[in-house]
């Protein structure tokens, strides 16, 4: 990229990704939020099994010291590095893909047959279309470009069909 100037925003994502890479995180969003007189970078990262506080100071520390050396967001900044949590954001293509099956919602900059909203569940990708079977039009296929904004949505009784058969599983082992 020799004589282009890079964004502040892409700047941030290569400094998070690679030290999320470096502690065999995976970096799920970062992001330059906010305006320029005070800024705030938030970084999302995870891994299997969640991550930890110690995982979030980590990657602050590493974060925030090379912000500080290289100094190109010009006034005082808020860092933010957490898990994505329960309701994580879609971000990527491939987010559509390992969460395909899993309950979500999306917006959408351009209506699909008139709608922008959707809540449903992720189908899957196909091409350049995320593919989603929503609660009030049925299967939509919604470009991926004009995704505006995705989250995971917690399906509250699935996870208490799931949290009962765990229960019934102790139970049986315990009784066996």
């Amino acid at each position: 990229m020799l004589g282009e100037e890079i964004s502040a925003q892409e700047r941030v994502r290569e400094i998070a990704e690679r030290a999320a890479r470096e502690r065999g995180l995976e970096l799920v969003h970062a992001e330059v939020a906010g305006g320029a007189r005070s800024p705030v970078v938030r970084v999302f990262i995870d891994k299997p099994g969640g991550v930890t506080h110690e995982d979030c100071a980590e990657v602050s520390r590493h974060i925030g010291t090379v912000l500080d050396v290289e100094d190109f967001i010009h006034s005082a900044y808020t860092l933010e590095v957490s898990s994505p949590g329960l309701e994580r954001g879609l971000y990527k293509r491939a987010d559509y893909e390992r969460f395909a099956g899993r309950a979500a919602r999306m917006k959408s900059s351009e209506p699909v047959r008139g709608q922008r909203n959707f809540r449903g569940r992720i189908v899957g990708v196909e091409g350049d279309d995320v593919v989603f079977d929503d609660k009030t039009n049925g299967r939509v296929r919604v470009p991926l470009a004009s995704i505006a904004k995705a989250n995971l949505e917690i399906d509250t009784e699935e996870e208490f069909r799931a949290a009962e058969e765990r229960e019934r599983e102790k139970r049986k082992m315990s009784d066996a």
